[in-house]
């Protein structure tokens, strides 16, 4: 795994995650900086200084703000722990990285438990997702399913009613009444829920829209019933 970036890095350092090394260019300064080389000397992380383009070559890019974190491949939960949650969010097919990232970000704002996401023909946890997701993946966890479908029915056997977002819903997503234990479905990027997936959604819901464009990006979307659901529950 690779972090870059001095949010991610200092929100992975702060969540304890097991990480190798610490890499910052030589050079870089700041308070920022200061207070991740001293995090990481704290927990006994080593830090080590590079030739800015050593860390250009490690990250991918020169927009890492003079920091790189290397660590273990990312740990996915379990489905059946994170069943206990009063809000879980399933993607169906979500392949932009920033997309994920930007959904994961607001899930855990909501105060979501989780973010399931599928094996196959999706976007999975990555550098550039971590980035968009600024930190929030050192505190939600991502479950990976071999299949969405699946995962909604255990998810039914776990007392949980299955919202899907879908614009052809027969609801408002601001006029229903969350269930105590849901299940919010999105679908992947302008293809939306998959057949098969929209017959487990126990209720297909909708946001109105006043332009001639019949969706939002899905990471607006998100937002904007996730902190619906927010708004009811506290």
């Amino acid at each position: 795994m690779v972090l870059s970036g001095i949010h991610p890095v200092a929100e992975a350092l702060r969540a304890g995650t097991p990480l190798e090394r610490i890499l910052v260019a030589q050079g870089a300064g700041g308070p920022r900086l200061q207070e991740i080389i001293d995090l990481a000397r704290r927990q006994g992380t080593p830090v080590r200084f590079e030739q800015r383009n050593a860390l250009d070559r490690i990250a991918g890019s020169s927009a890492h703000q003079g920091v790189v974190a290397l660590g273990a491949a990312r740990k996915y939960a379990d489905l059946d722990n994170v069943a206990g949650a009063e809000l879980i969010v399933v993607l169906d097919g979500v392949e932009d990285p920033h997309n994920l990232g930007a959904i994961v970000r607001t899930a855990h704002a909501a105060g979501a438990g989780a973010v399931v996401i599928p094996e196959r023909r999706a976007a999975s946890v990555t550098d550039v997702v971590a980035k968009a997701a600024a930190g929030a993946l050192e505190h939600l966890p991502i479950v990976r399913v071999t299949n969405i479908n699946r995962a909604l029915e255990q998810l039914k056997e776990q007392e949980y009613w299955i919202y899907g977002l879908d614009e052809r819903g027969t609801e408002q997503y601001d006029r229903i009444d969350w269930a105590a234990k849901a299940a919010l479905v999105l679908g992947g990027e302008g293809k939306g829920l998959h057949d098969q997936v929209r017959k487990h959604c126990d209720l297909l819901v909708r946001i109105p829209m006043a332009g001639k464009i019949s969706s939002l990006n899905v990471s607006v979307a998100a937002g904007v019933v996730l902190f619906d659901w927010r708004r009811k529950k506290v």
